[in-house]
């Protein structure tokens, strides 16, 4: 990640430490797609829940460094918003 926008120059990491927030948006987009990729699993073949857990573990996979970047991009506008 750069360490500021090329844009605007906007420096993204304020102090250390500063996307420890971004862990807990990072968790909140991973909640509703792994149910869903687990439900769909689950009702698509009739598996037992701890294949289940793990196939939907590894479908998941491709898709973290997405949801890191995304919650990174959240919480930059979320402190944004309330200490500019």
């Amino acid at each position: 990640m750069h360490e500021r926008c090329p844009v605007c120059g906007l420096k993204f990491e304020r102090e250390p430490g500063y996307f420890l927030g971004a862990m807990y948006f990072s968790y909140l987009l991973s909640i509703l797609p792994g149910l869903a990729i687990v439900l769909a699993i689950w009702r698509v073949t009739g598996w037992p829940f701890d294949m289940v857990m793990g196939c939907a573990f590894v479908a998941y996979l491709p898709l973290v460094p997405a949801v890191t970047r995304w919650a990174r991009v959240l919480w930059i506008y979320v402190d944004r918003h309330f200490d500019p």
